[in-house]
């Protein structure tokens, strides 16, 4: 009797991923907790109602022109690993690989880290989770690391990553399938709540205190509140790009992915800009500015609304919003880490494919465990700083990348508004970080370490494959 060894990293992923099902997936990764939330720091800036809705609606648009220049790239591979895969192609394996090394340590497992928490928060508005370490809650690392602290929420955050990590390591479609239902409910939860507050009659203080424009000095003040509000906008936005990480399980994903973030984002643009005129539209500006960083500011209206019921209802809503983008971050990050240990810039380990549910279980083994370090830790806190800033820096990246790829003809797919497109996407992005630096300086540098922690790690694999090809 012979016995044969199957190689892991062969195996190929299996598509099982449709159009209706990446739509769904692309609004349920991008509606996570900020659209909740951020209305409180963005009144905060001392914009007006009209500023307010022009940040969502610029940040939309401007998140819609980095869908058309991804569209530009879905043409030239259907492999997983999305952005990074289209760095890869485009600026080399250098930026690639940062971007990859990024995923891991920042944008992508700091995302899962922080998703958990919210919604382990959010349970416990509904039901209070009891903390068993309570007594050590002040036992600290270094004096800022206490893994104790809030150790209820962070038990139910840890359990909610091993539960989702479980599912999708079973099977992409397992994810798609939860994603799809999880997603559903979210959208007509923002629906009933869209509606009420628009129906919503009470004489409206709102609508008195916020016709007095912009309480800001200068117009370079407000431009540098405007840009402070988009990126809140922004964070509630992100993720809109991760459907490209799954390509290798979408079916016809040349023409389903560009499509499904398309249609997907508009989906999310309209939901956002309704639900935040709602809120303003039913509690004054100078209210929601006062709502402390513990307190969901949509729970606020809600309350306005429909009273206690109301803020049981923000609740469940912000707790499946939640578990559903985090299911989602869990599917799709681990995705880069497999395509980067295929091109031999990370451990071989993370490039096996499951020989019975074809999933990239080492990547998702991996990927659980450094989002629960994060969760344990509480540094997610930070990393959350330093997403969007880091973000931008990459899709630069990709703009400067697609104008690559389009001069020398290896995309010859048309892509709207190009080469307005990735003008616009690079200036703008480039004056978003520059505000960034100077508005928030120490995260800018901390996040611009993490980022070029990488270095070394970089050449580390380029040493250990050159070696290996000598």
């Amino acid at each position: 009797m012979s016995s044969t060894t199957v190689d892991k990293t062969k195996i190929p992923l299996k598509r099982v991923i449709g159009l209706p099902t990446a739509i769904l997936f692309v609004a349920g990764m991008v509606i996570g907790s900020g659209v909740f939330k951020k209305i409180a720091p963005m009144s905060a800036t001392h914009l007006s109602e009209p500023y307010i809705l022009a940040a969502w609606v610029i940040a939309g648009i401007f998140t819609m022109l980095g869908a058309f220049t991804l569209s530009g790239f879905a043409s030239t591979t259907t492999e997983s690993g999305g952005v990074y895969e289209y760095l890869r192609l485009s600026v080399g394996d250098f930026f690639s690989f940062l971007y990859g090394w990024s995923i891991f340590t920042i944008i992508g497992s700091g995302a899962i880290a922080a998703l958990a928490f919210i919604f382990s928060q959010s349970l416990n508005t509904l039901i209070a989770i009891p903390n068993p370490f309570d007594k050590l809650q002040n036992v600290s690392i270094g004096g800022f690391i206490f893994p104790f602290a809030s150790s209820g929420i962070k038990i139910v955050a840890v359990m909610a990553i091993c539960l989702l990590t479980w599912v999708n390591y079973r099977g992409a479609k397992n994810g798609s399938v939860l994603s799809n239902i999880v997603t559903t409910a979210k959208l007509l939860g923002m629906a009933l709540l869209i509606v009420l507050g628009l129906s919503y009659s009470d004489p409206s203080p709102a609508q008195v205190s916020n016709s007095g424009g912009v309480a800001l000095s200068s117009n370079t003040a407000i431009f540098s509140a405007l840009f402070g509000a988009m990126l809140s906008a922004f964070w509630a936005y992100d993720g809109w790009f991760a459907l490209s990480f799954v390509t290798g399980e979408i079916k016809n994903p040349k023409k389903n992915v560009p499509w499904a973030i398309l249609i997907g984002m508009s989906i999310v643009m309209l939901l956002y800009v309704l639900i935040n005129f709602v809120y303003m539209h039913v509690v004054p500006l100078e209210k929601l500015a006062a709502i402390d960083e513990n307190t969901i500011a949509a729970a606020v209206v809600a309350n306005a609304l429909l009273g206690k019921a109301g803020t049981i209802m923000i609740a469940i809503l912000i707790a499946t919003s939640t578990f559903g983008a985090l299911n989602a971050c869990i599917l799709v990050y681990p995705r880069a880490y497999y395509r980067m240990a295929q091109e031999a810039f990370f451990f071989k380990g993370f490039s096996n494919v499951h020989p019975v549910f074809r999933t990239p279980y080492i990547s998702l083994l991996w990927s659980m465990i450094w989002a629960i370090v994060l969760v344990v830790t509480g540094t997610f806190d930070l990393l959350t700083n330093l997403i969007i800033f880091a973000g931008f820096f990459f899709y630069v990246l990709l703009a400067i990348g697609l104008i690559i790829l389009k001069r020398k003809g290896v995309i010859t797919a048309k892509v709207i508004g190009y080469p307005v497109t990735p003008v616009i996407i690079i200036l703008f992005a480039l004056a978003l970080i520059i505000n960034t630096v100077v508005v928030q300086t120490k995260q800018s540098i901390i996040g611009l370490f993490l980022v070029l922690s990488g270095v070394p790690v970089y050449y580390y694999f380029k040493r250990k494959e050159s070696r290996k090809t000598e």
